[in-house]
């Protein structure tokens, strides 16, 4: 097999035909990835039995939660729509946030909803109000989607009590309320100038053209008809992240490995939340409001049909993201990053962030890095609390090809490769950058 910073050459090749291909040869990205991913693990030398194994591993640990996440939120979403609950929170926002505001209020849900759920669940939830409050004022998907996902991703690598956040916390001995507090210092500001700010910027450059197939499934079309209460459509979208607050906080409640305790640990993973959910918004938005049981089946069948191609993508770049670690590329990386002689702070941030280009996945880059870095930094004397946020800021940085959620924003907001680059992936380089820099201030003054 090839050796050493070879690898490193080898996968940026790979990374950059994939690009051109997709991107100046139009051609399928689920089959480009397959081909390319093959290609470079052929061309590594990985034992050609193992291949198509270590592929189909990586696609199925990126579709064993999010291809269910996609789909109960998408029929979540489906119901907010058909019922007009999301035109009801469209209007809701719009009205106390203004027209010329509503990018603002996107980030404001993205940082509340976003707190106890990953981010695709997030997504996933916000999305139809998204869809909804831009064609109702007219606003450029760009500015109201990307301050929608610049606050769910802050929430994700920065602010506990978010599941990704928490692992760091465990991990570097870190004092939770605290890294709370350091968390929404550095967090809240993150989020405004990689989400509105930005957004504003940025969509006077990247305009969106034709129509986008997602949001003709989630946008209600202007008809005069009575919504759902504001009461009753929040309740139904902040059920599931309820049922995730309920379930990380079990243990306070009741004993563990008791049956109470285990039962709120069950409606509290995501999928069990989200499956929960939506059985709820069946009667809440659909019979309570006069649907038949034959309308709600086919608005739960018919959803499901535009989110096949987000599903493979998110697979396959999975599989690819796979490839890179079996092939030993991603050891590679976090070899240069801890070979290093730098302060802890740093050294947390550059582990994560080189997991995270490689392997594609923030909650891997935390968690791993976390392992790496815990022990270096406490014989440091770091401040484990800044750990937490140096680490996390990392796992975030230039979402790529890789990375489900770059497939995910991609598809939803019918974007090209390119425009998702100069969006989505500098928008998350943004927040890593910032993140870092404001983390190493706070650290001067505390």
């Amino acid at each position: 097999m090839v050796q050493g910073t070879m690898l490193l050459v080898y996968a940026l090749v790979a990374i950059v035909l994939l690009i051109v291909l997709i991107a100046r040869f139009k051609l399928n990205p689920f089959v480009t990835l397959l081909v390319v991913s093959f290609v470079l693990a052929v061309s590594v030398g990985m034992p050609m039995t193992t291949i198509v194994k270590s592929f189909e591993t990586g696609v199925g640990n990126a579709l064993g939660h999010i291809a269910l996440v996609i789909a109960l939120g998408t029929m979540l979403g489906k119901m907010m729509a058909e019922s007009g609950g999301a035109e009801r929170i469209a209007q809701t926002l719009i009205n106390w946030f203004g027209e010329k505001n509503v990018h603002w209020a996107m980030v404001t849900i993205a940082l509340i909803v976003g707190l106890p759920v990953f981010f695709e669940v997030g997504f996933v939830l916000l999305i139809p109000i998204a869809f909804n409050v831009a064609k109702r004022t007219g606003t450029s998907m760009v500015l109201v989607g990307l301050s929608m996902v610049a606050g769910l991703s802050v929430v994700h690598g920065l602010i506990p009590p978010h599941p990704a956040a928490l692992l760091a916390v465990t991990a570097y001995k870190a004092d939770i309320g605290r890294t709370i507090l350091y968390a929404l210092i550095v967090g809240i500001p993150t989020a405004i100038l990689a989400g509105p700010v930005f957004a504003l910027q940025i969509s006077k450059y990247v305009k969106l053209t034709g129509d986008n197939p997602m949001m003709a499934h989630f946008a209600a079309d202007e008809k005069d008809r009575e919504l759902p209460s504001f009461a009753i459509t929040l309740a139904t979208i902040l059920l599931p992240v309820f049922l995730m607050l309920i379930g990380s906080w079990a243990d306070v409640f009741f004993a563990p490995k008791t049956l109470p305790n285990d039962v709120l640990r069950l409606a509290g993973n995501s999928v069990m939340a989200l499956l929960i959910s939506v059985l709820v918004s069946f009667w809440t938005l659909g019979l309570a409001r006069g649907m038949s049981r034959e309308t709600i089946l086919k608005f739960s069948n018919e959803c499901l049909a535009p989110t096949a191609t987000i599903t493979l993508l998110v697979g396959a770049g999975g599989g690819f993201g796979r490839i890179l670690m079996d092939s030993g590329i991603s050891k590679v990386v976090v070899d240069m990053a801890t070979s290093a002689q730098i302060s802890p702070l740093l050294l947390g941030w550059m582990v994560a962030a080189l997991i995270r280009l490689a392997t594609g996945s923030a909650t891997v880059a935390m968690t791993t890095a976390c392992g790496i870095v815990a022990p270096i930094a406490a014989a440091a004397g770091a401040r484990p609390e800044f750990m937490v946020l140096t680490t996390g800021a990392g796992s975030l940085i230039f979402s790529h090809v890789n990375d489900g959620g770059f497939w995910l924003v991609k598809e939803y907001f019918n974007m090209t490769v390119p425009q998702t680059f100069k969006t989505w992936s500098v928008l998350e380089t943004i927040i890593s950058v910032v993140a870092l820099a404001l983390t190493l201030g706070l650290a001067t003054v505390v």
